[in-house]
């Protein structure tokens, strides 16, 4: 017998009455109604962690911010995705996210396809107010056909959960703590010796940044395609 389907809800988004099932998280909502929330590491196919926090948002009557990615729609909630308070905290995240690596997009070759970079230039971040770490991390070109650098990763972990729900292989994994956490390929083998390593490049495809790259782009060249992802986490549940 098929499980019965998830009852529906209806709540308040910015002031808006909206419906919902009730397995729906307020980011699918909002998506659904074209309500712009930023995030990094949350991404349609894969799960959610709420690592990167810029998708907070305001529930009337809870001093709490709530990350939108992992709250569930739940009858007569009361959500607030813009706010000047909201915008202030966001703003804070990713000025924190640029001073924390090195991120450098003019000789970038993700250059005008950067997640990071976009949400940055839509929050109008024109300075960093935070002074820059600059840790020192090396380049792994390793690998025949990809390029990881350290210096660029954000730790969203999109590279570890496609890896591991979507291609089954789990190459991918993240090591350390504070500023010297970075994904690791195997136990921190070099990525072109990882014998688990499929060499599909959806790890690459998912990257929001410049960290996973191909070989032989340019500045301004690589072109991700995100776009792939929930077909292929459809025909996986349809195959299962």
């Amino acid at each position: 017998m098929s499980p019965a389907a998830p009852g529906v809800v209806t709540f308040v988004m910015d002031g808006k009455d909206v419906s919902a099932r009730a397995d729906q998280t307020v980011l699918a909502v909002a998506r659904e109604h074209n309500v712009a929330i930023p995030t990094l590491c949350a991404l349609e196919g894969l799960s959610t962690v709420g690592a990167c926090r810029l998708c907070l948002v305001e529930i009337a009557g809870s001093p709490k911010l709530q990350p939108a990615c992992v709250l569930k729609a739940t009858e007569g909630l009361n959500v607030s995705t813009r706010s000047e308070r909201l915008d202030k905290y966001r703003k804070m995240i990713v000025e924190l996210l640029l001073s924390e690596r090195n991120h450098v997009c003019s000789v970038c070759v993700s250059n005008g396809h950067c997640d990071l970079q976009s949400l940055a230039q839509s929050l109008g971040i024109d300075h960093v107010r935070f002074p820059y770490l600059y840790p020192s991390f090396a380049v792994d070109a390793s690998h025949a056909r990809f390029t990881l650098d350290h210096n660029r990763c954000v730790l969203c972990t999109r590279c570890v959960r496609v890896c591991d729900e979507v291609e089954g292989a789990h190459t991918w994994d993240v090591m350390g703590r504070g500023i010297r956490s970075q994904v690791i390929t195997g136990l921190k083998q070099p990525w072109g010796e990882s014998e688990s390593c499929t060499t599909c490049g959806k790890c690459v495809q998912v990257c929001p940044t410049g960290a996973l790259s191909e070989k032989g782009k340019s500045v301004a060249e690589m072109r991700k395609r995100r776009d792939f992802l929930p077909y292929l986490t459809q025909m996986r549940e349809e195959h299962a």
